[in-house]
């Protein structure tokens, strides 16, 4: 975040859910006005390919069996190496596949709730065996909407965008590289408002049901919207 400020010499930039050492993949940035949404981003679903090292091996059905006693809700406490403090939480594990296993090294796809770690997970997968196990590798492959197959950016790219932008004048990949704000709530449900109502809402003033255009269905009280 630090060098992509530097780069475009803005006052504001944000991460969407922090990336422990050594783990690579999707971190979603946002940029200026964009920061005021990315809280939205840090709390959605997060997805990894996750490399597990077991310390002695299983049969591959045994180890089916432990996986799958963590899908669900679990309890988890922070392994010491983590950025919030370390108290019993519970979280959900929305999807566990175990995509490749070789008697010691297993490939397993996780799919779960913001705050999850999957450090934890191996470990704790390794006890439930009686083996003992740990991570030892870790990609996001998905941040919320954001995914790897559509338009992963490395910052040595973001910095020839730039260049291309400064030098030639062309702004192409920058617009590819950086998406309007709009895609930060792509998952949420929406409203869409009639320009008549705009201005009104802009200053305090509730919506009521003549200023809307159109609007997903299941809409219930308390849920997260975004008003476009």
């Amino acid at each position: 975040v630090a060098w992509i400020k530097r780069m475009f010499g803005l006052s504001k930039a944000g991460h969407g859910g922090t990336l422990d050492p050594k783990v690579t993949g999707v971190l979603p940035v946002a940029l200026e006005e964009g920061t005021k949404v990315i809280g939205l981003v840090v709390h959605t679903g997060k997805e990894y390919m996750c490399v597990m090292q077991l310390h002695r091996p299983v049969p591959e059905e045994e180890l089916r069996r432990a996986i799958n006693m963590f899908v669900g809700e679990i309890y988890q406490r922070p392994p010491l190496r983590s950025s919030v403090k370390r108290s019993l939480r519970l979280k959900k594990i929305y999807e566990i596949e175990l995509l490749e296993y070789n008697g010691r090294y297993a490939l397993m796809r996780v799919f779960s709730e913001a705050g999850t770690y999957m450090r934890k997970l191996c470990h704790d997968i390794g006890l439930i065996l009686g083996v003992g196990a740990h991570m030892r590798e870790l990609r996001r492959t998905r941040s919320g909407p954001f995914r790897e197959r559509n338009g992963l950016v490395r910052l040595q790219e973001l910095s020839e965008a730039i260049y291309r932008w400064k030098q030639e004048g062309k702004e192409d990949l920058l617009r590819k590289y950086i998406l309007p704000i709009e895609y930060a709530v792509s998952h949420l449900p929406k409203i869409v408002v009639r320009d008549t109502a705009v201005d009104a809402i802009a200053h305090g003033a509730n919506l009521a049901v003549p200023g809307i255009a159109r609007l997903h269905e299941g809409i219930k009280r308390g849920d997260l919207v975004a008003l476009l």
